[in-house]
């Protein structure tokens, strides 16, 4: 289990992290979401021991994360640090013996893994040749090879196509089944929403929102309410408790004050009879993050 106590990381007059506090257990994925400058690549630079906080604690299984547990650990980071002239093969020979593997054996398991992601290159093949996705498929391959136990992946899927983004995360699940501990970055929120267990957003700093997703999405209301009726947007509006209507054709999405208004509309919609649809949900986890990432801060 990876714990982070009271977390937090001054850089001159900017406080960049401000009390972090969560826990992360094997087998479990943690979404850690904000907008740029948030305190995500920080609060990483502290678990990966680049840098020292100035107050609290990080402890790996209870202990403090030392030197000497660090082949435990994968860290993509979002800049990536391939090296152009290399082969395919000896790059992920270089980062591997840095975990610890033998030589012999990453020869052996690299085949398995350039087939696994799907990897459109020869294990001869230079980096500086590859196409932008099957390097960032061969430094993940680099980060996961050694099977670490805790797995830090910032921005994984970065201008990566729907296909390619689909392998990675079955990878990434296929470590969190082997009982990995894994904390992911990402700025689009379907990939966190799908992957995520728990999640923790910052912003300025600090912890705005933490829990498991489907709890936080339900703990805003179900105050998104998409429709199919015969009404017109104008009577929608006119609902007390109906902030916003967008409409396609006879398809409304609305946003609703409270979900109690919810019960309203279903009444106007049903007063006629049969509507082919009527789905009140909480907002996604990307109106939430626009909603967090807007409000003022305290």
């Amino acid at each position: 289990m990876l714990s982070l106590q009271h977390l937090s990381k001054s850089f001159g007059t900017m406080k960049a992290v401000d009390d972090v506090d969560f826990e992360l257990h094997h087998g479990e994925i943690l979404g850690l979401i904000g907008q740029n400058g948030a305190g995500k690549t920080t609060t990483f630079r502290m678990i990966l021991n680049f840098i020292e906080p100035d107050q609290g604690t990080i402890s790996w299984n209870d202990a403090p994360f030392t030197q000497s547990k660090y082949d435990q650990l994968g860290y993509l980071p979002e800049e990536r640090g391939l090296f152009p002239k290399m082969t395919v093969e000896n790059q992920i020979i270089y980062f591997a013996e840095l975990r610890g593997m033998k030589r012999a054996e990453i020869r052996q398991e690299i085949p398995k893994w350039l087939s696994r992601f799907e990897v459109k290159a020869k294990a001869t093949d230079k980096i500086k040749d590859l196409s932008k996705g099957n390097a960032q498929k061969v430094q993940l391959i680099a980060t996961l090879i050694h099977h670490p136990k805790l797995v830090i992946l910032d921005e994984p899927f970065s201008g990566l196509d729907p296909v390619n983004v689909s392998l990675l995360r079955d990878g990434i699940m296929d470590l969190k089944k082997q009982g990995a501990a894994i904390i992911y970055s990402d700025h689009n929120m379907d990939n966190v929403e799908q992957v995520s267990d728990q999640l923790v957003m910052l912003r300025s700093g600090k912890m705005v929102l933490h829990g498991p997703v489907a709890e936080v999405r339900q703990s805003f209301g179900r105050i998104k309410l998409y429709l199919e009726s015969a009404l017109t947007k104008e009577q929608l509006l006119a609902v007390p408790g109906v902030i916003a209507v967008a409409q396609q054709q006879r398809h409304f999405e609305i946003t609703l004050a409270d979900e109690a208004v919810g019960r309203r509309i279903f009444d106007l919609a049903t007063a006629n009879g049969y509507i082919p649809e009527f789905n009140q949900q909480p907002p996604t986890l990307e109106e939430i993050f626009k909603l967090k990432a807007g409000e003022p801060n305290a």
